[in-house]
């Protein structure tokens, strides 16, 4: 027997039932919080509010609540305040304990696992408070219920004190509160204020009627912002097309009820050519779609051929308008509400369910027809736009086989300018898109040439949210971006043929470096999505100074850091300040040590979860008008900083 063998078979004997560890209560939540939140990033410390803040929303999906109150408090901590019915405090049967303790220190304990608690429910695994708890420094709750003020207190999951009446009240619902454990997330437990606001919005427009509000009460001065919409989804569409021009003046709203489903449409037309097309199950955002998305797409693509061929706007020999034709321009927010939600795909945003699909599809077709049918200039205006959409296609397919011919859309023939990378493993491959020929020299010659490519684009690109799909074909710059890529484009359009999972925008900090930056963002949202979406976009984060001290070198981001780092160091020898205006003006051996090298750099991840805010500042900076971009300007000019004119 060799030595190895031998040490396999010792190995073998070791394991057994002793090696088996079992984690006790929420310890495996502490060990393994990824599993639970998805990260201990600043998305898993959101994430935290959310699963509180869910709890309370399904009080309202039942109807018990009315209003839900959160607040950052002045320590960083959060409150959560319902008026629901109060968390039940009389002990519950299996645990012995009172059955707020056991919602708050068991896994998979609450009212959402058919005990007839909720009929519809928000949260995505269940396990929401027990998870909240166990990753708290401390969480306390006040339940207030027949009359009395109940209290306990937690610390990291566990129990600190028994569960006590504490006084007396007229009022009923659940307030939490919690304080983020550093332990826990240690890349931050700071609370961005403008994400959990966008959040508490979205929650407000899905849920008609439902009072939401938002506090901050770190500055010096208290931020307060409240959401009410009696319109739902319906005024969701209106803001979302707010800075845009739209074909008729109010969205259509649809909703019905099947096999305890309920299905709520509400779109608009807008004169623009992208689709903003947003669903949700049971409030939460099914950003990869699924099965309801695809049975009100067949749907709007059926009904609309049906009414633009019954009335003569289609001929009989006309080809049907595509999918595509017919969602150009549109702005629409698909939200159902299902008992017995079944996800999928990698982040679990994407609904399986297939009888989601039927009845989308039925209820949407019924009262869409009949809409078309009793509004017959909204009807001919929706069909118009997409038989342009139709016009635009063809020649966009025209140019693209011109196109093809002339310089290649394909793999086999990739763009002069481009140095690309010796791996093929689209994994660990990066492409550099870089802002002028100096700079794309210099990230040439700094590049790790095994997995880096580096595209150099001259100048600004075309702006996609004012161009026809042929004109985007014809730009030299978008052309050999997407042929890079090797995903092929629009309706061609394949996410797992991208030959490299991180495409990162490097320009220049400055005026115009940010208006590129811009740009190709509007090129990535508008017509690349599932890139953006499956998280290969990132944005290069340079230095803004070097400060160089003898043989000590340092890079910094922003002016405030240089103040601070200058009365740190000793004053002998006198500091070397450079200030870099561009990506040029750093050598290759620079560039590289500060934005290219994966061990020193910092990149900033371009997120799917930005992208309503993000549809909002394009279509404002990037758009037709002008009110609306002088406005955002004005607000926003004071948190400009190195502007360089």
């Amino acid at each position: 027997m060799s030595e190895e063998t031998k040490e396999l078979s010792e190995l073998a004997k070791e394991y057994d039932a002793s090696q088996i560890q079992v984690l006790e209560g929420l310890e495996a939540v502490r060990k393994r919080p990824g599993m639970y939140i998805g990260a201990t990033s600043a998305q898993g410390l959101h994430h935290l509010v959310w699963e509180i803040v869910d709890n309370s929303i399904d009080e309202a999906l039942a109807g018990f609540a009315d209003e839900i109150n959160v607040i950052v408090e002045a320590d960083n901590s959060i409150t959560v305040i319902d008026n629901g019915r109060g968390i039940p405090v009389g002990i519950q049967e299996k645990t012995g304990r009172p059955a707020v303790e056991t919602v708050f220190t068991v896994l998979h304990a609450g009212g959402k696992f058919g005990g007839g608690g909720y009929k519809v429910s928000g949260g995505l695994h269940g396990v929401g408070s027990s998870v909240v708890n166990a990753l708290s420094t401390t969480l306390d709750v006040k339940v207030y219920k027949d009359g009395k003020i109940h209290y306990q207190e937690f610390a990291q999951g566990k129990v600190v004190d028994d569960l006590k009446v504490i006084g007396d009240t007229d009022r009923h619902g659940t307030t939490v509160h919690f304080i983020p454990d550093p332990e826990i997330f240690t890349e931050t437990v700071e609370f961005d204020f403008e994400k959990l606001a966008t959040r508490v919005r979205e929650l407000a427009f899905l849920n008609r009627g439902l009072k939401l509000s938002i506090e901050d009460k770190r500055g010096e001065n208290d931020e307060l912002r409240e959401y009410h919409y009696e319109g739902g989804i319906k005024s969701y569409v209106e803001h979302l097309n707010r800075n845009k021009t739209v074909l008729f003046e109010e969205p259509i709203f649809l909703e019905g009820e099947q096999q305890d489903v309920i299905v709520e449409v509400a779109m608009q037309y807008t004169d623009g050519y992208h689709t903003n097309l947003m669903s949700f199950t049971n409030n939460i955002h099914t950003y990869e779609g699924g099965t309801h998305e695809s049975g009100f797409k067949t749907a709007l693509t059926r009904v609309i051929n049906d009414y633009a061929k019954k009335n003569k706007l289609l001929k009989e020999n006309e080809e049907n308008l595509t999918g595509e034709d017919v969602r150009e321009g549109l702005t629409a927010v698909v939200s159902i509400k299902h008992p017995d939600p079944q996800f999928e795909g990698q982040t679990k945003t994407k609904l399986g369910n297939s009888e989601a699909r039927t009845i989308t599809d039925r209820l949407f077709s019924t009262h869409f027809d009949k809409f078309l049918m009793e509004n017959p200039q909204v009807a001919r205006r929706v069909v118009e736009k997409g038989i342009l959409a139709s016009k635009a296609r063809l020649a966009a397919k025209r140019a693209r086989e011109v196109t093809r011919k002339k310089s290649g859309l394909e793999i086999s023939n990739l763009p002069g300018k481009l140095a690309d990378c010796s791996s093929k493993d689209p994994t660990i491959s990066e492409i550099f898109i870089v802002e002028g020929d100096s700079a794309g020299g210099s990230a040439k010659q700094g590049r790790s040439r095994l997995f880096q490519a580096i595209l150099p684009i001259r100048g600004k690109i075309l702006n996609v949210e004012k161009a026809t799909l042929d004109k985007i074909l014809a730009n030299e710059e978008i052309r050999s971006l997407f042929t890079a890529m090797g995903t092929g484009f629009g309706g061609e359009f394949d996410v797992s043929k991208a030959r490299y999972h991180k495409l990162v925008i490097m320009t220049d900090a400055d005026v115009d470096g940010a208006h590129i930056r811009t740009l190709l963002l509007t090129l990535f949202y508008r017509y690349m999505r599932p890139v953006v979406d499956a998280g290969y976009v990132y944005i290069a984060q340079p230095p803004l100074y070097q400060v160089r001290q003898g043989k000590t070198v340092k890079y910094l981001d922003k002016e405030e850091d240089l103040e601070i780092y200058l009365k740190e160091i000793p004053a002998s020898p006198k500091p070397v300040i450079q200030r870099y205006k561009g990506l040029g003006e750093m050598d290759a051996e620079q560039l590289w040590e500060t934005t290219m090298n994966p061990e020193n750099r910092r990149m900033l991840r371009v997120s799917p979860e930005d992208a309503i805010e993000a549809d909002a500042v394009f279509e404002t900076l990037m758009g037709d008008k002008v009110e609306p971009r002088r406005k955002f300007i004005e607000e926003n000019a004071k948190y400009v900083k190195n502007l360089d004119i």
